[in-house]
């Protein structure tokens, strides 16, 4: 978040996005003229091929070179430090949603606050997306013992290729295990149907999922995403709750449960739902 000004020389790393509501692009897009953008606040860099008309213009870039160490180019894996390979088994609270910035890191927040205040040692991770960061330390700041993202396993982002998603997710996983936590509080970046290998992911934590909670940006879109990925939630939160005329619609389109988690009202619900799912 510091402020960049005209000359200033920058350290980034390659990647892609795919952002639904903000920007799409990647560094394969970067051409002769050596122009790039800033795909994210964190320095994520590449050509920008498609932009939302209400997001600000991206930072402009000029690429001069990549960092050299020793004879070859630096990359963020080149300095992840392997670990040896840990059966996952901690209990996964999982959050999906229908689109980027449909609640999901909102309802973490809270979630790990509820857990905390039920004794239990949480571990805040985001599994999936383009590296930013700040969804993982509002994770931390809501009380989270222990927070990861997949950057900490040698990614700027996770759209690519699901074999080398895989490898690097199960280091990640194995970086968690080895952690003194009762639970996992674990989001996945933008919805499991776009090309950020979400799908993957979950398929790798599955058998330790015990609550399911899709953040929505819209009641319809409960029902889409339910019948695309073809698995049921046990909540729903996010901007589509934000009313009582908004709940009520989700719950009579799908038939699930729907909450608004920034209600104080509700928590008491919430913290029954996790109760019955992790048995605290």
């Amino acid at each position: 978040m510091v402020e960049v000004a005209e000359g200033d020389l920058i350290v980034g790393a390659f990647g892609v996005r795919y952002a639904t509501l903000e920007a799409v692009g990647g560094w394969q897009g970067i051409g002769r003229d050596r122009m790039m953008e800033a795909l994210t606040g964190a320095g994520l860099f590449g050509r920008a091929t498609s932009r939302s008309t209400v997001l600000p213009p991206l930072l402009s870039l000029l690429y001069k070179g990549h960092i050299v160490v020793g004879d070859g180019k630096a990359a963020m894996q080149d300095f992840v430090q392997p670990v040896p390979e840990r059966a996952f088994e901690l209990p996964v609270v999982l959050l999906v949603g229908t689109s980027m910035s449909a609640g999901k890191t909102t309802s973490a927040k809270v979630i790990v606050r509820l857990l905390r205040e039920a004794g239990l040692a949480v571990v805040g991770a985001k599994l999936t997306g383009a590296g930013r960061y700040r969804d993982i330390l509002s994770m931390q700041d809501a009380g989270a013992k222990h927070i990861f993202d997949f950057v900490d396993a040698g990614l700027p982002s996770t759209v690519g290729p699901e074999k080398e998603y895989r490898k690097v997710l199960r280091n990640l996983l194995s970086r968690i295990a080895a952690t003194d936590a009762d639970v996992l509080v674990a989001e996945v970046g933008a919805s499991p149907l776009e090309p950020y290998n979400g799908e993957t992911a979950i398929g790798e934590i599955g058998p330790n999922v015990r609550c399911t909670v899709l953040s929505a940006s819209d009641p319809y879109a409960v029902t889409g995403v339910t019948s695309a990925f073809g698995k049921r939630p046990d909540l729903v939160t996010g901007l589509a709750t934000s009313t009582s005329a908004g709940i009520e619609l989700i719950e009579k389109l799908s038939g699930i449960e729907a909450l608004n988690v920034l209600g104080r009202s509700s928590l008491p619900r919430l913290k029954a739902i996790l109760g019955d799912a992790l048995q605290f």
